[in-house]
Order: structure tokens, then C-alpha cells, then sequence
């Protein structure tokens, strides 16, 4: 395959509105999949919601207390706030391997290499999508989520990482559908990040998850 530039990388500062990214993702996504966009990478975080996948359970969400958003991805109910950075990852992948498990392999091991420079070993779960530590009690704990849409083989949404925000407000849903296993960060884990530390180590391994979606197909 031959080698193909480097996505936009994009970090919005402030909060950004949640239908706003979503339309802003479908703009993108239809100008890449016609030849007039590049592909990109947005880093964002996003004020207190719950977005609701395509495969929602209602009865997963126990208490709205924010707003609550159908999302359009793959996967159920999460949860963005402040103290979570969000990537949404916006990779044309007739270009890069029409192969969308390897893509969201690639995409957590992308995050799991970021979390190793930040000084946390992450791992992916056998039958569970996302990014999963051991917290401070040794209990396993998800970190990270992943939840992506491929329209026209342009992917859309990404992941979700916690930095640190607060985690009492993943209690209002079931996140991802999973009860057994709690939600941590890196504050949690007492390996505090700015998100500027955070942004960095995600560039830093940029590279080798692209390597990977080159040599996947």
C-alpha cells in the first residue's frame, strides 16, 4: 500500500456542543469520502451527556441527568464530560484496509501505547470492546471506550479516554452495557495528565497506528 499522508490533527480548546461535532463529522466525513477533505484527527472535550449507540438498552440508562444524544456508532451507553479527552478519528479506509476489526484493534492499541508513555499499563479484554487497567484496588477497570461508525468506509467518532473527570457520573448509566466492572482514570490511578500531556503522547503514537492499518490489509 502505498504511503499516504498524515491525517489533520486538530485539538479544540474550550467544551465543544455535541450535535455540533456530530454534524461537523458527517460534513467531513462525506468530503473525505468524495475526494475533497483530508482525513483527520479531532481531539475535543465535550460538556456533561450520554450518547447512546446503536446498541442501546434503555434500561441501561438509570438516571438522565444530562442530556442524552443518539450517537449513530456501534455500541451502547457512554459517557463524555469535562476531564475526557475525546478523539474522533476520521480515516478513509478503502485507503487504508477495508477491514473494520483490525481498525478498532488498531485503535485501541493506539491508546493503549499513549497510555505506556503516560505511565499506565492498558490492555485490550478478550470479548470487550475498550481499554482496560487495574485500578487502585486491583479490580479491572475500563480507562478508555471505543465506539466508531464507518459510513462509505469513512470512519466516524473514535474514543474516549479519562483523564480526569468526575467519575460519579458514569453512575446515571450502565457504560457500554457492562455493570461488573468499574470506570477508572489516570488521576484515579494517581498518575495525574494535563491534556496537553495527553495529546502529545496520542501524537507520539500516531505513527505506529497507521502503520498498522497500512499493513492490514
Amino acid at each position: 500500500m502505498p504511503h499516504l499522508p498524515a491525517p489533520e490533527w486538530i485539538v479544540s480548546p474550550g467544551r465543544t456542543d455535541y450535535a455540533a461535532a456530530l454534524a461537523d463529522m458527517d460534513a467531513r466525513a462525506a468530503a473525505i469520502q468524495a475526494g475533497t477533505g483530508r482525513e483527520r484527527v479531532w481531539l475535543i472535550e465535550h460538556p456533561p451527556l450520554y450518547t447512546a449507540g446503536t446498541s442501546a438498552d434503555p434500561a441501561e440508562l438509570l438516571d438522565p441527568r444530562f442530556p442524552v444524544f443518539d450517537a449513530g456508532r456501534g455500541g451502547r451507553y457512554t459517557y463524555h464530560g469535562p476531564g475526557q479527552r475525546v478523539g474522533y478519528v476520521q480515516l478513509d479506509l478503502t485507503r487504508r484496509g477495508r477491514d473494520v476489526r483490525a481498525y478498532v484493534s488498531a485503535l485501541e492499541g493506539w491508546v493503549i501505547d499513549a497510555l505506556a508513555i503516560l505511565g499506565v499499563t492498558a490492555r485490550r479484554a478478550e470479548g470487550r470492546i475498550g481499554i482496560w487497567t487495574d485500578d487502585a484496588d486491583g479490580r479491572e477497570a475500563k480507562i478508555g471506550a471505543i465506539g466508531v461508525r464507518v459510513k462509505r468506509w469513512v470512519t466516524l467518532h473514535g474514543f474516549s479516554l479519562n483523564v480526569d473527570p468526575d467519575l460519579t457520573h458514569f453512575s446515571g448509566i450502565i457504560p457500554c452495557g457492562i455493570a461488573e466492572f468499574p470506570v477508572t482514570s489516570l488521576a484515579a490511578l494517581g498518575k495525574p495528565a494535563s491534556f496537553a500531556a495527553v495529546d502529545q503522547a496520542l501524537a507520539d503514537t500516531l505513527p505506529a497506528f497507521l502503520d498498522k492499518l497500512r499493513t492490514s490489509d
